[in-house]
């Protein structure tokens, strides 16, 4: 029971954590400089150990089954964060501001089809897979300047393009109020499977080649 709490408390923290992204990359009018900063979030959440779920979810390719219920479960976290930071993050004087800006930005997103709310997942959730591995791997090889650039360039590559990241959605639809909330449960769904996909690629192509 413990362990479950904190693997909660966790994706909390981490949805918490990109709703404050969310409202940076909303509040700058330039795109690069707002996507920059958004990385802030996910340099963030590997610091402090934080549980993103696309953060989590590459590592299903590799891990036993047992581990899609730790995946599940920082989901659940990540949503519950999401929903409080950009509740409150509305409620606020800036914020208020940002209210139209993450509704027409969802207002897009969802009215897009479902292929391509799929696939746009798909590309985020390998972008994420690469941030994430890859600066794993560049702390451990104490590469610390790499592993720096290999979380904000991916992200800022996500971003600019548009690709669709489900918890980062979590946090402009929670800022937004819920606009367009009829259409959010289809949109999460669609995003959150590409995410996995996308985000169990490249763990996928490694095994196959180190196999052969």
């Amino acid at each position: 029971m413990k362990k479950i709490f904190g693997i909660i408390v966790g994706g909390i923290m981490a949805g918490f954590t990109l709703s404050i992204s969310c409202a940076v990359k909303l509040s700058v009018e330039n795109g690069v400089v707002g996507a920059f900063l958004f990385s802030l979030g996910l340099f963030t959440i590997i610091t402090f150990g934080f549980g993103l779920y696309t953060g989590k979810a590459g590592y299903m390719a590799t891990n036993p089954p047992s581990y899609i219920g730790e995946v599940a479960l920082v989901l659940l976290g990540n949503f519950i964060g999401s929903a409080i930071g950009g509740t409150l993050l509305g409620a606020t004087r800036p914020g208020a501001a940002l209210i139209p800006k993450a509704a027409e930005l969802m207002s897009g997103k969802m009215s897009d089809g479902f292929i391509s709310i799929f696939v746009l997942a798909v590309f985020c959730g390998m972008l994420m897979f690469i941030a994430v591995d890859g600066s794993r791997r560049l702390r451990e090889a104490k590469n610390f300047t790499g592993a720096l650039f290999i979380v904000c360039l991916p992200v800022m590559v996500f971003i600019l393009c548009g690709f669709n990241h489900s918890i980062a959605d979590m946090g402009y639809f929670f800022i937004s109020r819920c606009a367009n909330l009829a259409k959010a449960p289809l949109y999460f769904v669609l995003a959150i499977l590409g995410n996995a996909l996308g985000c169990m690629l490249i763990p996928l192509a490694e095994k196959v080649t180190k196999q052969g």
